[in-house]
């Protein structure tokens, strides 16, 4: 393993690494750290020829850039190596030069969250935990329930009781002890916080545990590698908690220290209007503050990021932008992405090729720049909301004539 430290983003103070610790001691919760790596002797034992070479065909194939001591992963679900679509057509209807979508719906629990579950999951084991927990709007909840299922360890899963029902059944056949909080994201995060504490589980939480930007960031890694370390201008993000938008920027940030890349991309957050905090507080140039939960993108409806740091980071060190899209909007992206591309989206992972088409409209991202969209998970999770962006279709006797006089041919 190449960790070092860890850093505090808020006061910066450093501290040895010892796989345990999660927030700063001297800045309390809101203490997010960072972990640090040794880029010199990475430098010397990992490069561009030596992943070519490699047989592993999943996002540990970048271990030496993750916090972990194993070295046999053949036992866990195999997350990672998504497919990385250029466009045929979406990149005529956004309006720039070339789009790709990444489709983290292919993971095995059909998003990206599998991403930082299945490294959290190995790091539980590396620590000699049996039970890991975590707050969710659905899809870190059903991803650390799969995970944890096919390595044998226990899941206390905690869910506002908004969260759609495909992601519901999916923890319940993991068989996930699942806890449907009256409230809110806040109010389940909370509730979940003081249960971990007060039981001492694996702590798989974004907004806490350093470990699952680590998970998160190998989407950034297989982008670059995906396009022969040429990354495209922009890379879209919807944004939550922020974890997301953070370990992506931090997975370019690791490349371009080891001499992968030779840039990094600009990266567009992406909230919804109902719930936007992070765009809120960038425009006005202030704080952080609470916002409401109220839009069908469940799995970025977060009043009250955990991440803040780190996603503010991603977007300015990279010279990105902030950009909110209405649920209108989202729900057309839905349609037009599953129309052009054959990729079906969930509303939140929608909301980053909304962002897109905003950005584009606004000026942010020109006619010639070139944009990577995260797709960050299935439609099949939230079908509901998928079902009012389309037309349903209207019942057909079963004869031809009656299927011709429909006009449903035409």
């Amino acid at each position: 393993m190449y960790c070092t430290s860890y850093r505090c983003t808020l006061c910066g103070k450093e501290y040895r690494y010892d796989g345990r610790m999660l927030t700063c001691p001297h800045c309390g919760e809101k203490g997010i750290l960072d972990i640090l790596y040794d880029y010199d002797a990475i430098r010397r034992d990992f490069s561009r020829a030596s992943l070519e070479t490699c047989g592993e065909l999943s996002l540990f194939r970048f271990a030496p850039l993750l916090p972990l001591n194993t070295t046999d992963f053949s036992p866990f679900l195999r997350v990672g190596c998504t497919p990385l679509y250029r466009t045929r057509s979406l990149h005529n209807v956004l309006g720039v030069s070339a789009a790709y979508v990444k489709d983290d719906g292919h993971n095995p629990t059909g998003s990206l969250k599998d991403r930082a579950s299945v490294v959290a999951v190995a790091h539980a084991i590396e620590l000699g935990y049996a039970v890991i927990a975590c707050s969710s709007t659905g899809n870190a909840a059903s991803s650390c329930a799969g995970n944890a299922a096919r390595m044998g360890l226990s899941t206390v899963i905690f869910v506002p009781e908004r969260a759609p029902e495909g992601k519901l059944a999916q923890l319940l056949m993991y068989g996930a002890k699942v806890v449907s909080v009256a409230g809110d994201y806040r109010m389940t995060f909370e509730l979940s916080k003081a249960t971990i504490d007060k039981y001492g589980w694996y702590n798989r939480n974004a907004g806490i545990n350093p470990v699952m930007v680590e998970g998160k960031k190998t989407v950034a890694m297989e982008v670059a590698e995906q396009l022969h370390w040429l990354p495209t201008d922009w890379v879209a993000v919807s944004v939550g908690d922020g974890c997301t938008i953070g370990g992506v920027y931090q997975g370019f940030y690791d490349l371009y220290q080891i001499g992968f890349i030779e840039r990094i991309p600009r990266i567009l957050g992406v909230q919804s209007f109902g719930c936007c905090p992070f765009v809120d507080a960038h425009f006005a140039k202030s704080e952080l503050k609470p916002a409401l939960e109220n839009t069908i993108a469940d799995s970025i409806a977060v009043g009250v990021p955990r991440n803040p740091k780190k996603a503010q980071r991603a977007v300015e060190a990279s010279h990105g932008e902030w950009i909110s899209v209405g649920d209108d909007e989202i729900l057309a992206a839905m349609k037009v992405v599953g129309n052009c591309e054959g990729v079906f989206s969930e509303p939140a992972a929608a909301a980053a090729t909304a962002g897109v088409a905003a950005a584009v409209e606004r000026g942010i991202i020109s006619h010639n720049d070139s944009v990577t969209i995260l797709s960050t998970g299935s439609g099949l999770k939230d079908v509901k909301n998928a079902l009012t962006a389309v037309t349903r279709p209207m019942p057909c006797a079963p004869t031809l004539e009656a299927l011709e006089r429909s006009g449903l041919l035409n």
